[in-house]
């Protein structure tokens, strides 16, 4: 499948796979960006996407964006549908500061893949589902 892509920045790397270890893409900040302690961003990704009829983005932060930038995603994940493709339709990444911190421009700070859209469902309501309860939240155990 080609995507097509407008890079609105050209200091960040170009998008590529991390061959053999993820089918997820890394994105990068597009600019240098110093947040404080309890400071909002959105830091840009430098990136405008098509992406295909039917599919959309999910973003989130890469396992190690918390832990090198002290920063999270507030939104948990991000969501991008095919609608969101105009030349100046740049990704973003929402961030948190939980502590001081500095990102440099090209910093690899979350990651994307693409997803077919959820088929249309239908709700029928019933009395019972017929199955036996789990037991609640965490009910599978420590081990």
């Amino acid at each position: 499948m080609e995507i097509r892509i407008k890079y609105l920045s050209d200091a960040i790397e170009r998008l590529c796979y991390v061959e053999g270890k993820s089918d997820w893409i890394d994105l990068r900040a597009a600019e240098s960006v110093t947040m404080r302690a309890g400071e909002f961003r959105l830091i840009p990704l430098g990136v405008a996407i098509e992406l295909p009829a039917g599919y959309e983005a999910h973003i989130v932060p890469r396992s190690s964006t918390f832990k090198h930038f002290g920063i999270i995603q507030v939104n948990s994940m991000g969501v991008v549908d095919e609608t969101y493709c105009g030349d100046n339709d740049q990704w973003f990444f929402p961030a948190y500061a939980l502590r001081d911190t500095e990102i440099a421009v090209n910093d690899r700070i979350c990651q994307f893949r693409i997803m077919e859209h959820q088929p249309r469902l239908t709700f029928r309501e019933v009395g019972s589902l017929g199955h036996p309860d789990r037991g609640g939240h965490g009910s599978t155990g420590k081990q």
